[in-house]
């Protein structure tokens, strides 16, 4: 039988996002055969772990099962090594020990790592991405600053290729990835294969800009450029002045336009930004309130309860409790 023209390990972290992961098995299993049978002739797949017949829970409690194990495969049949990450970034990295083994044995057989979500945070932990270039979830870009650095990022694109190291900031956007990835193998039509069947239009440039990301459909350049600063200086203290001078306007001028679409100030808007993410945060991590505050720019835990508790009613302590 003709062995397929690309190969994908698939390791999934406890508690992995299964909207990422069913994409991009998914998006392989349309390409994988010229009728809608299943069948990897063109494409192959396997879900790797440690330990064969046990099973991964994904974080809204769905299980996959592990197919193969590192002693059981036939790496030259594989060019990928795609995992993907836990819901928690902390959990992700806190991996890396446990996977490092396997990491280590695809990267020396030459497989591609690639990051799906939070999984960015287990390559970095282990070691893997020292002078590679990563896409980073724009929620979770702060966090990944603060630990690693030293490392290059981008929060304005769907995935990055960066030679045998590539990124997937998440969500959708692994099935967009998976159809780059496929098309360089299998050729753009086969890639493109059962794109209509998922009900997706067209696949996306990596760097495709998100509506989504604001509330407002015609918001202008302007005020959109805003909002993508914001979100990447999150935890930056920086004034409105000089996030108007990046934007091209004045000060004035900017909270004109966030007044017109939003009735607060650029001001007011960023510092809410800045709350919700510190509310989803408290929600969604375990770190200390010191460690949080440096992710939104408070370095002052004191004055961040306070303006926390006159948004929301409650202290972070209390709302990260349930009390909200």
């Amino acid at each position: 039988m003709k062995r397929a023209d690309v190969g994908f390990l698939l390791l999934p972290l406890p508690g992995f996002a299964l909207l990422p992961f069913g994409g991009f098995l998914d998006k392989l299993r349309f390409s994988a055969d010229d009728e809608d049978l299943s069948q990897q002739r063109y494409c192959r797949w396997q879900v790797l772990g440690y330990e064969t017949g046990t099973s991964v829970a994904a974080s809204c409690g769905v299980e996959v099962k592990i197919q193969t194990t590192p002693e059981h495969l036939d790496w030259s049949a594989y060019q990928y090594l795609v995992i993907f990450g836990a819901r928690e970034t902390g959990a992700s990295a806190a991996l890396a020990t446990h996977y490092r083994a396997i990491l280590r044995q695809a990267n020396q057989h030459g497989l591609s790592l690639v990051s799906i979500d939070n999984a960015c945070f287990l390559l970095a932990q282990a070691g893997f991405l020292k002078n590679h270039r990563v896409a980073v979830h724009w929620r979770h870009a702060r966090e990944f600053a603060i630990l690693f650095p030293n490392i290059s990022m981008s929060t304005e694109q769907l995935y990055l290729l960066d030679g045998k190291r590539i990124s997937c900031a998440g969500g959708s956007a692994a099935i967009d990835l998976a159809t780059e990835l496929l098309s360089r193998h299998c050729g753009r039509e086969k890639a493109l294969k059962g794109l209509a069947d998922m009900l997706v239009d067209e696949t996306r440039e990596t760097s495709h800009r998100l509506k989504s990301l604001h509330s407002e459909p015609d918001i202008g350049r302007h005020l959109s450029r805003a909002l993508a600063l914001m979100r990447q200086f999150l935890g930056e203290p920086m004034r409105i002045e000089a996030l108007a001078a990046q934007v091209g306007v004045g000060r004035r001028q900017l909270d004109r336009l966030f007044m017109e679409h939003f009735d607060v100030t650029a001001r007011s808007y960023w510092q809410e930004m800045r709350l919700k993410h510190l509310a989803w945060r408290l929600r969604h991590s375990h770190h200390s309130l010191s460690r949080l505050a440096e992710e939104v720019g408070m370095t002052d835990v004191g004055y961040m309860s306070k303006v926390f508790k006159n948004h929301f009613g409650v202290t972070p302590k209390q709302y990260r409790g349930g009390l909200h």
